[in-house]
């Protein structure tokens, strides 16, 4: 069963996330992300959430093991934009 993660994004990533510039995540390895999950990414300003959110889906993911300038235990998530009747607002 997939699973839908809230997260917190910062404004700058969050713009290039909704415009479709920024195709990734890099996070911290401290859930049990899996393809095909998706994410709520909550803007986060000045300590408070901003009121904007999106909603994207794992298509990959890449798992840190300190090789190749990604230190274990950090994750880079491939992402794309998703949406359906439940979640459009």
């Amino acid at each position: 069963m997939n699973k839908i993660h809230e997260l917190k994004i910062l404004p700058k990533w969050y713009e290039d996330v909704i415009y479709r510039r920024k195709k990734f995540e890099l996070r911290k390895a401290d859930r049990n992300f899996k393809v095909g999950d998706k994410l709520l990414l909550r803007e986060f300003k000045n300590g408070e959430y901003t009121g904007r959110k999106c909603y994207v889906k794992i298509t990959y993911i890449y798992k840190g093991d300190g090789n190749y300038g990604l230190a274990e235990g950090y994750w880079i998530l491939g992402i794309e934009e998703w949406w359906d009747k439940e979640n459009k607002e």
